[in-house]
């Protein structure tokens, strides 16, 4: 025992003994990545305890790393029509706070462990990692402990129903979300027109505006039989052929300004090039396309901006964000030139600076050291958790500020996350550990019944409210119950349901408030 009594070494073995028992799987379900926690509660329990550094070193790089993933997310989340989302999101954290009080009153379980039910029936690490440093007790992550797998499994079960007791097929369900997608970020498409306006005949790309008054871009114009790329020098003459890219509406736009579409097609010339850039120069990151002038400067035009798997239309309003892919059309020359403004060097997303990580989790950190009072009895402080989350989060919308971009690779991002959720549960579940008799002794099976309670009643609420009152597509209520469960075993087993990947959308958009939500009523119960 004096031997794994280091705590270097208890850490890593802790570690190592949790992924392999969270990857045996049982009817497809595992405990995954949580199994550490149970095995840090056993080592707990004959007297192996991690040092609290470890944990609170877990802590801030795995809520950083969620924050800073998220912050997008959860500002667009309140500013697009996710409204009904982030409702579902509201009730399944209100109701599963109302459930946690009933419960500890009715099975008279200290509030500090009632919180830990809480955060555990919802599978939510991040509300543990606040609710353990806003009441500073080991039983809280007991209560985590003890509600977590029903937690897990019961979500699992409920959405594989789901279909059966809203009576939606899901087919049916894929269909809306189809026609709901179009009509937020509508299909970019090509067609070519034959110049007819004599409005227009004679006058130059540039004087016409077309990009601002129809919000399509012209990619291909060919006159006298020479195809070319366009410049806002070229001049319009009766009979060209030109080519459009835009939405359905940007090109009945276009048909009404320059004239009649056309089957005919605009031949690539030898000197035309069209590619996909990736955006990696860090001094074009939030610029506006207007701003980066890449039509005067270079004779190119931006037709599509590809980020998180959506086509965008662009405009001259559109900022870029790092990492974007933007489909570029012009001559040989000058996209050379374009390709060395834009970065397009596929190695700097996998590059991690640590310097925006170290910075962020520093301002986190003295953010949550604030503290306001309302009264002498009523302080509220955000606490290491919140602080750290609030301010990646913050960052995150951000995206760069001045030279510094917050924002990391996925794969770098997951295995700091990684890192310190492991870290994290390893300390906690071994200071845990130590209490976990005695608070067995004390309430006995009450605390798994009140961890039942606290799952079902967010998941049947909340399933009732979205079928008659909020009207959700089943595929979205899939990521939204998911995703106010912070639930990703639940997101897992949807997958295989659909080919949709609406309930990724519905959980991304979901997931950070939900954690927000968690954090702020774990502040309202520790403080009843």
């Amino acid at each position: 025992m004096s031997v794994i009594a280091a705590p270097y070494l208890a850490l890593f073995l802790i570690i190592t003994i949790g992924f392999m028992i969270g990857r045996i799987k049982i009817n497809g379900i595992s405990l995954d990545i949580s199994a550490v926690i149970f095995v840090a509660l056993l080592f707990g329990h004959f007297g192996v305890i991690i040092p609290r550094d470890f944990q609170d070193v877990g802590l801030v790089l795995f809520v950083f790393t969620i924050g800073l993933q998220a912050g997008p997310g959860f500002v667009q989340s309140f500013r697009s029509t996710a409204v009904p989302l982030v409702s579902i999101a509201l009730i399944m954290v209100t109701v599963a706070a109302g459930t946690t009080v009933f419960t500890a009153w009715l099975f008279d379980i200290d509030f500090e462990l009632a919180i830990g039910l809480f955060t555990g029936a919802l599978t939510s690490t991040p509300g543990l990692a606040a609710a353990t440093d806003i009441t500073g007790s080991p039983i809280t992550s007991i209560g985590y402990g003890l509600a977590y797998p029903f937690g897990v499994i019961g979500v699992i079960v409920f959405v594989k129903l789901l279909p059966r007791l809203m009576n939606v097929r899901v087919a049916e369900a894929e269909d809306d979300i189809k026609n709901q997608l179009l009509k937020i970020h509508p299909e970019v498409q090509t067609s070519h027109f034959v110049v007819e306006n004599e409005n227009i005949t004679g006058e130059t790309i540039g004087d016409l505006k077309i990009r601002s008054m129809t919000g399509a871009s012209i990619s291909r114009v060919m006159s006298g039989g020479k195809a070319s790329t366009p410049s806002p020098g070229t001049v319009l003459q009766k009979g060209d052929l030109i080519r459009a890219v835009g939405t359905r509406e940007a090109l009945r736009k276009i048909r009404l300004l320059v004239g009649s579409p056309t089957d005919r097609q605009i031949p690539l010339g030898e000197d035309y090039e069209v590619h996909s850039i990736l955006v990696t120069n860090r001094k074009v990151v939030n610029k506006s396309i207007g701003e980066l002038n890449l039509f005067s400067r270079f004779n190119a035009t931006i037709t599509r901006i590809r980020r998180s798997g959506i086509d965008i239309v662009p405009s001259d309003a559109s900022h870029i964000r790092f990492g974007d892919k933007l489909l570029i059309a012009t001559n040989r020359e000058c996209m050379k030139a374009v390709s060395e403004l834009l970065g397009n060097q596929e190695k700097k997303l996998s590059d991690t600076d640590m310097l925006p990580i170290a910075a962020g989790i520093v301002l986190g950190v003295l953010f949550s050291r604030i503290e306001i009072g309302y009264s002498e009895n009523m302080i509220f402080s955000p606490g290491l958790a919140g602080g750290v989350l609030i301010v990646a989060l913050i960052l995150g919308n951000l995206g760069k500020t001045g030279p510094v971009i917050w924002s990391m690779s996925a794969s770098a991002n997951q295995l700091l996350r990684q890192i310190g959720l492991l870290f994290f549960l390893a300390a906690v579940g071994t200071s845990a550990g130590a209490h976990i008799a005695e608070t067995f002794m004390n309430y006995g099976s009450h605390l798994i019944a009140a961890g039942i309670l606290i799952t079902i009643m967010p998941l049947i609420v909340s399933a009732l409210a979205a079928r008659y009152l909020l009207k959700i597509n089943l595929l979205s209520l899939f990521g939204a119950i998911t995703g106010s469960m912070t639930s990703t075993p639940g997101l897992a087993a949807i997958d295989p349901m659909t080919d949709s990947n609406a309930p990724q959308i519905a959980y991304a958009t979901v997931y950070p408030v939900a954690m927000v939500l968690l954090i702020i009523f774990v502040q309202i119960l520790s403080g009843l």
